[in-house]
């Protein structure tokens, strides 16, 4: 490239801009690997007290005992596999991905049983 004729380009302008929920996401999981153990400890409480309530909703409703205890199971699950995931001490990106899962999913459950 020492005699090339062409314009030579620097690429200190091309960090890719996100919007919207990735840049939420971003800045959630750098929060999250910044102080991952007392976040863990946190988020172990929470999304448990969470889980727990979805539970306690999907029991308390009337529909077919296999749906219940298919979405019993399934929160269950997803609770169990982040407290997992925090005692292997697993990645954070996948410790904070099962977290987010968890979450999201009892939110789901327990909105749905409110209406």
């Amino acid at each position: 490239m020492k005699y090339s004729l062409t314009i030579p380009m620097t690429h200190s302008g091309s960090k890719k801009e996100t919007h919207g929920m990735l840049k939420i996401y971003n800045n959630l999981f750098a929060e999250f690997k910044r102080q991952q153990t007392g976040y863990e400890a946190i988020a172990i409480i929470g999304q448990s007290c969470l889980g727990s309530v979805a539970v306690m909703l999907l029991l308390m409703h009337a529909m077919p005992t296999e749906v219940r205890m298919l979405f019993v199971f399934l929160t269950t699950i997803l609770c169990m596999a982040f407290n997992g995931a925090v005692l292997a001490q697993l990645k954070s990106k996948t410790t904070f991905n099962i977290l987010l899962v968890s979450v999201l999913f009892s939110i789901t459950v327990i909105v749905s049983n409110l209406f």
